[in-house]
């Protein structure tokens, strides 16, 4: 049980990070004439965040073994 809320807290608050990340004060740090090994470098913040975001949701998600077991 609290497992699941402490679940559903940081993929409340992932969420929110997400939000102000993919918005626009943030975008336009980027939004640069630069680009890093030949791709522009808002088009590699966006795909590195989001890579981000799989990775830690993924993480959020899992449920710990000693859940699993019981």
């Amino acid at each position: 049980m609290i497992h699941n809320v402490l679940k559903r807290g940081r993929l409340g608050a992932l969420f929110l990070l997400g939000m102000v990340l993919f918005n626009y004060p943030i975008l336009s740090l980027f939004n640069r004439s630069i680009l890093v090994f030949g791709i522009p470098l808002l088009y590699l913040f966006l795909f590195l965040v989001w890579l981000g975001f799989i990775a830690l949701i993924a993480l959020f998600s899992k449920t710990p073994r000693s859940l699993r077991e019981q």
